[in-house]
């Protein structure tokens, strides 16, 4: 078995500045260790020129590779600002209305996705594995291909997949179809995006899907899965139960004065639903008068892609609608929602989640979102907090514990987070449990194992049944 190779827009930071890395970080470099590999993507940096772009700094840790790529101006304002976070991720978040759809842009998306190429074209060994990361780089595999590259390239998307009234939308639609017939498996969160990624191709013309996550597009077969992603749930759980002790999360305890709390956690993004959360608690402070005083929602929101304007503007709306909450229900001694607008690190996170009585995950669109994994694995067994999901995250396929919510329904979410703080005890516990037993079944080591495992085996010998975990049907 050859090394393995991973690609991803950006690489984790050295070791020693990594003591927040999330799960996602940790299994791949867990797997890159077990066969040794290099893990390629863009430094951060800006490149003066495009001759600077092409050198690639390296770092080395063991026998992992780190292979860092400094992007010109122009590539971060075409690729990364432009087509990936201002096409891309609004089209793929069902959000149309957001979308900008620059030929430029889509000039620098694939402008970058061949430099990368031709960097990896260059280290790559016969024996290799290729792992590609999500939305940024989906045409490389067909740039490598391009370059005579016939080892195995895997692809996992880590946000959703719309369908193809959606999808078609966009100028290019067609042709960043096509450079998926490029990889030997494509991965996806859950199965609705699965179904809706194999819809977009046969409603192109561009294959067919010739047995039960098996497709053919011309002279190529490949094959399309879901891969669920895990977090490293008894490692979170241990960090919760230790991060109770720290001196922040004392001192969040300390100003409760046994008010109940309610939790949200989410990067600034109009996907997450933040404003339509706000809007639903201001619904129970309205419907609950009881409540005044009694409970306290944190909403933890570190600022995201400033430099895109709608981002901007996003946090303005939000910060102002919070405002407009705490100056129509606060009293001397208690404001209802407490907004951060800076980012904590994961161990405090840990502790703030095991001391909550509610998680609020209440995102409009997502593909997994792992804030609602890590709230169930911090909590306390014996007198647990309760999950309050959205049931457009991908995280509602698995965690069948547990309230669902339509964020776009005030009102239902609103009458969920009162109940959610008057549940009893038991019923509390036994939503945890099942949840929290299923998190520890699928592990995030469990998710990259299982992907690298599909991609490695050929497509005539099975490759899914008791690896494929079963995910709860719709409601």
């Amino acid at each position: 078995m050859g090394r393995l190779i991973v690609v991803s827009n950006r690489v984790p930071p050295p070791e020693d500045k990594r003591a927040s890395a999330g799960g996602l970080a940790v299994a791949l470099q867990a797997a890159l260790r077990e066969r040794g590999g290099l893990w390629l993507g863009w430094s951060g940096e800006t490149a003066a020129s495009e001759a600077d772009s092409e050198r690639v700094k390296t770092r080395v840790e063991g026998n992992i590779t780190f292979s860092l790529v400094d992007l010109t101006q122009r590539d971060i304002e075409e690729y990364y600002s432009g087509f990936a976070n201002r096409a891309l991720w609004p089209l793929l978040h069902y959000r149309l209305d957001l979308a900008d759809f620059d030929r430029r842009d889509t000039s620098g998306y694939f402008r970058v996705n061949a430099l990368f190429a031709r960097i990896l074209a260059a280290e790559v060994k016969p024996d290799d594995e290729i792992w590609v990361q999500d939305y940024h780089l989906i045409p490389l595999a067909a740039e490598l291909r391009a370059r005579g590259i016939t080892n195995k390239i895997g692809f996992f998307l880590h946000i959703p997949w719309p369908p193809p009234d959606v999808f078609s939308a966009m100028p290019w639609h067609r042709r960043l179809l096509e450079t998926f017939t490029a990889y030997d498996l494509v991965g996806f969160q859950i199965d609705y995006d699965a179904e809706n990624f194999i819809n977009c191709m046969v409603r192109e013309g561009i294959g067919r899907e010739t047995s039960r996550g098996t497709f053919r597009a011309g002279e190529r077969e490949f094959r399309i899965a879901a891969f669920p992603i895990g977090i490293e749930t008894d490692e979170f759980a241990k960090m919760a139960v230790e991060a109770r002790e720290t001196s922040l999360v004392h001192r969040m305890e300390e100003s409760l004065e046994n008010r109940k709390l309610i939790i949200g956690v989410d990067r600034l993004d109009y996907s997450k639903g933040i404003d339509q959360r706000m809007l639903a608690y201001e619904r129970y402070l309205d419907n609950n008068p009881s409540s005044m005083g009694k409970v306290v929602y944190l909403q933890i929101t570190p600022k995201s892609r400033s430099e895109v304007p709608e981002y901007a503007d996003m946090q303005r709306e939000i910060a102002e609608t919070a405002g407009r909450i705490n100056g129509a229900f606060s009293d001397l001694d208690w404001t209802p929602i407490r907004y951060i607008n800076r980012t904590i690190r994961r161990t405090t996170l840990a502790g703030l989640y095991r001391m909550s009585d509610v998680g609020l995950v209440t995102p409009l669109r997502d593909g997994m979102n792992l804030v609602a994994k890590e709230y169930v694995a911090a909590q306390d067994p014996e007198n647990p907090g309760v999950l309050v999901l959205s049931r457009f995250a991908g995280a509602a396929r698995e965690l069948d514990g547990a309230v669902l919510v339509n964020p776009y329904d005030l009102e239902s979410t609103a009458g969920a987070i009162a109940g959610a703080i008057s549940m009893p005890l038991d019923e509390r516990i036994s939503r945890w449990r099942g949840m929290f037993d299923r998190l520890r079944q699928y592990h995030v080591n469990n998710w990259c194992d299982t992907f690298l495992e599909t991609l490695e085996k050929p497509l005539n010998v099975p490759a899914f049944g008791s690896q494929q975990p079963p995910l709860r049907k719709a409601s």
